[in-house]
């Protein structure tokens, strides 16, 4: 990733999702507003009964399934008005479950807008033209920020990133668009996004630097509109959020797009060619 070509068209798309807007980690511990933040992994070390779940967009859900504990968090807490995603880790069965906007209805029984599963153990995408849990089609668990992999020093994937506006298009590995325009001068869903190499990193406290570096090395995938360079991590009391502060000193201006296209090995797998 950080030795991909840039995008011939990386200024327009960072100048139209903002070049002088601040990156922000949409995640960290404690309360905004009364409400959690990040996007909480439910993790399930059991086998649970299969929940019964009906959805908005049944046919580009995985229709069923799906085994969510009765404990299982949602995104801003169960009062939330935002995207309420849920998103279960069966380390069992090695799977993730994942929801947006989901409503418990009692019983092992939620509803939601939409709704996917994700064999971990498998490179295969969604079927082409299919939404998930999120905008591009994509799965929402390995683009979160984990504290653990940040307290390690290491977070070694690319991470989930919003735009305010996207292109109708979409690009591997993205399976889906929800565009506000046809206009080549937005990201589609799927776009790289990769902090400068030039950008220095050096005085970030730890957590900060390991976000960076992975930003650097593999780089942020749009994967849902939403508020302007906002990276995803999970919800966990173990953030320091004075730390995760430091990334709010870069910008826009501090990325650029870069062309994936030579990582395909085929249209339908996320499996990457080594570089």
């Amino acid at each position: 990733m950080d030795t991909l070509p840039v995008h011939p068209r990386s200024a327009q798309y960072v100048s139209s999702i903002g070049s002088a807007e601040p990156l922000h980690p949409d995640f960290g511990s404690g309360l905004i507003d009364g409400r959690p933040f990040g996007i909480p992994i439910t993790v399930s070390d059991t086998t649970v009964p299969e929940s019964k779940v009906s959805l908005d967009y049944a046919e580009e859900s995985d229709a069923s399934g799906y085994r969510i504990p009765r404990n299982a968090k949602i995104e801003n807490g169960p009062a939330s008005d935002q995207d309420r995603h849920v998103v279960v880790w069966d380390r069992v069965l090695c799977k993730s479950y994942e929801l947006w906007n989901a409503q418990p209805q009692g019983d092992d029984a939620w509803h939601a807008g939409g709704g996917a599963i994700f064999d971990l153990r498998s490179h295969r995408l969604r079927p082409d033209g299919w939404t998930s849990a999120d905008a591009a089609g994509l799965a929402i668990l390995p683009g979160l920020v984990r504290y653990d992999e940040a307290a390690g020093g290491l977070v070694d994937h690319a991470i989930r990133i919003t735009v305010p506006r996207s292109d109708q298009s979409y690009i591997w590995p993205a399976r889906h668009q929800a565009g506000s325009a046809a206009d080549p001068s937005l990201p589609p869903m799927g776009l790289r996004l990769r902090l400068k190499s030039s950008v220095d990193t050096s005085n970030l406290a730890p957590q900060a630097k390991a976000v960076a570096e992975a930003l650097k090395k593999y780089g942020a995938i749009v994967a849902d509109n939403g508020s302007a360079w906002y990276i995803s991590g999970e919800e966990n009391a173990g953030w320091d959020n004075s730390q995760l502060d430091g990334l709010k000193g870069f910008k826009g201006s501090d990325f650029e797009a870069v062309d994936a296209s030579g990582l395909r090995q085929s249209p339908d797998s996320g499996a990457v060619t080594p570089r």
